[in-house]
């Protein structure tokens, strides 16, 4: 299953937190956050706003732009490891004989074209 955004943003805000030997409690004071969002954030259950993400990392001493470079990685090296799993699964399946069918996981979206923007 594909790591979710949100997921990757808790992990590294609890990865950055648990270095610095900081407790949730301190965080969320400084960040003047509820403990229990915080907590959510971190574990991925919420999607945290701009605007609060800023006030974490504030909080946390990390440009928040560090905080999404390290997303970037973590998003991109799982991406890699899917993708290599998923070639070895084919491979050992084409030489058992058997038929993979290979999954597309990526989002086009067509540029509007000149009607679509006339009518908004």
């Amino acid at each position: 299953m594909a790591l979710l955004l949100r997921e990757a943003i808790g992990d590294s805000l609890r990865r950055t937190r648990v270095s610095q030997s900081r407790t949730l409690r301190e965080v969320s004071n400084s960040a003047r956050v509820s403990l229990g969002y915080l907590s959510e954030v971190e574990r991925g259950r919420k999607e945290a706003s701009s605007e609060l993400l800023a006030a974490i990392c504030d909080a946390l001493e990390v440009p928040l732009s560090d905080v999404l470079v390290d997303v970037s990685e973590s998003l991109s090296d799982r991406s890699s490891a899917e993708r290599t799993a998923d070639g070895a699964s084919a491979e050992a399946s084409a030489r058992a004989g058997s038929t993979t069918i290979a999954r597309d996981t990526r989002v086009v979206i067509p540029a509007p074209t000149a009607q679509a923007l006339a009518a908004a």
